[in-house]
């Protein structure tokens, strides 16, 4: 389980970053007051869009950022106080995972196990079994420079996956992924779910969301502005889609900042 109590994150800005984002505050909150739960069994989707605080949030449930306010709980573990148990139980894909590209496959899996403390017959196991998966077997000895983006992104799967964690963390996971690469993704998370772990997926794609989340969070600005599960916040908002509800909670939330 993943509890996430009166979350804020606050960033401090440099000059330079001022006149980009063209304001005159130092300070800049990307999440503010956020709280949620995921739950094993289910996918539990933050939806918005770029630049909204989604990542924000899961960088600092994977303890790679601080909380400036509130706490955060990952199966019962502070991310402040006891991180290394928590990245224990954690699988984190992100577009930051960096894979050296003159490794093979086969030679990241053994790297990144270890690095987890797996001995060498567990990490044989869990790379055979989702290299058959995501069909990377043939390609486990040729060099990841030469591997196209998807298969690329598949292996960051596998690797973010090698010790079999209790709680799966993907940042856009189908982002820049073509059709047959993104099902691919998307009936894996499925099959997560139905092993019972706790799986917390970020997307700005809203029909990903509709088929995957049992339940979602909206945030924009930094702020969660609707949550539940899909077919309460499509009800809630008389609307036939998520999509369509989405765009509804942000139509709103930007009139109101106006």
């Amino acid at each position: 389980m993943i509890k996430v109590s009166n979350f804020t994150k606050v960033y401090k800005l440099s000059k330079k970053q001022m006149n980009e984002q063209k304001i005159k505050s130092k300070l800049k909150k990307a999440a503010d007051n956020i709280s949620f739960e995921a739950n094993k069994g289910e996918i539990f989707g933050l939806l918005g869009p770029n630049g909204a605080g989604k990542t924000t949030t899961l960088r600092s449930i994977a303890t790679l950022l601080k909380p400036t306010e509130g706490s955060i709980e990952v199966m019962g573990h502070d991310v402040i106080r006891e991180p290394k148990e928590v990245r224990k139980c954690i699988g984190f894909l992100t577009n930051d995972l960096k894979m050296d590209d003159h490794f093979t496959p086969d030679y990241t899996m053994k790297f990144f196990g270890k690095l987890h403390g797996m001995d060498e017959a567990k990490i044989e196991e869990r790379t055979k079994y989702l290299f058959d998966y995501f069909g990377i077997t043939s390609y486990c000895d040729k060099k990841i420079s030469e591997l196209s983006t998807g298969m690329t992104q598949k292996l960051a799967i596998a690797v973010s996956l090698v010790h079999d964690p209790e709680v799966v963390i993907f940042d856009e996971p189908t982002n820049g992924l073509d059709i047959i690469t993104a099902k691919a993704v998307t009936d894996y998370l499925i099959e997560l779910r139905k092993e019972g772990k706790v799986v917390v997926v970020s997307t700005h794609i809203m029909s990903v969301a509709e088929k995957l989340c049992d339940k979602v969070a909206i945030i924009i600005n930094g702020q969660k502005v609707s949550e539940g599960s899909v077919k309460e916040v499509v009800e809630e908002n008389n609307c036939h889609s998520l999509e369509d509800a989405f765009f509804c909670i942000y139509e709103e939330n930007v009139r109101e900042d106006v």
